[in-house]
């Protein structure tokens, strides 16, 4: 029997900036800012959240299943403001191990870890999109082989959760090269990174793809115009392979940004 398309999860990928520096108003990232609380305006008010996040790799798929999961300051060198951010979300332990489950039955060795706080890969996004903090909380790993089939596979087995009202919610950076953060614009770089983003939100938003071109694309990203340049490590990326993965077609909304002086992009499913 098909599931009821009115009780399917909203997704949503983000790209969150670097490291805590959204929160603290830093420059490069106001785009960044109003185009995530954009796309939060776009959505339901969810009944959970499960987060993908670039920020946690494991053998298996792991899910965070404490009833209140402390943060965890995974960077180094920022001001002590980036210390003392606070988003006290409840866990829901529950969908952790709902989803755990169905994860199981679909082939992953996934497993409920009652001990592992939120990374800011988490909790950046989170506080802008619902700055309350009153929605209840997963975190999902990424599987550290990297295998981009692995995870849109991932997402399907998510899409299947009876839990109306879910949001999946990918969280990574659709431009991850840490130097060429660092480095002056030029001609060249600005090329190198406009010509992956163009190739990346058609492949996300295109209609006249079907949906077996467009997993065929993401599934071999690394074929894209300068996708090595972008990311020369993918988990970023892969994030939003989960979410391409629980909505098996082309994105409802995409939107456009720049990140400390880079093109970046978020997408949306409906």
């Amino acid at each position: 029997m098909t599931k009821d398309s009115s009780q399917s999860p909203q997704v949503a990928f983000v790209s969150h900036g670097g490291g805590p520096t959204p929160l603290l108003g830093a420059e490069g990232h106001q785009q960044m800012v109003s185009g995530v609380q954009a796309l939060a305006g776009t959505l339901r008010r969810p009944s959970a959240i499960m987060v993908i996040s670039a920020h946690w790799e494991a053998p298996g798929p792991r899910l965070t299943a404490g009833p209140r999961p402390q943060l965890i300051y995974d960077y180094h060198g920022f001001p002590p403001a980036a210390y003392d951010i606070q988003y006290p979300a409840p866990g829901a332990p529950e969908l952790a191990q709902q989803a755990a489950a169905q994860l199981q039955r679909q082939g992953f060795a996934a497993e409920a870890d009652g001990e592992r706080g939120f990374d800011h890969g988490m909790f950046v996004p989170l506080k802008l999109m619902f700055p309350e903090a009153d929605i209840p909380c997963v975190q999902l790993s990424l599987l550290a082989d990297l295998d981009p089939g692995r995870h849109m596979a991932l997402g399907q087995a998510l899409a299947q959760l009876d839990y109306p009202g879910l949001l999946i919610l990918g969280s990574g950076l659709t431009f991850h090269n840490l130097r060429a953060f660092s480095s002056p614009n030029n001609s060249e770089s600005r090329t190198m990174n406009e010509s992956f983003e163009a190739w990346l939100m058609d492949t996300c938003s295109n209609t006249r793809l079907t949906e077996t071109e467009r997993h065929k694309k993401l599934a071999h990203w690394v074929r894209a115009p300068f996708a090595r340049y972008c990311h020369p490590r993918e988990e970023h990326l892969l994030p939003l392979h989960v979410c391409y993965g629980a909505a098996q077609r082309a994105c409802d909304q995409v939107y456009q940004m720049q990140i400390l002086g880079k093109q970046a992009s978020a997408y949306r499913w409906d």
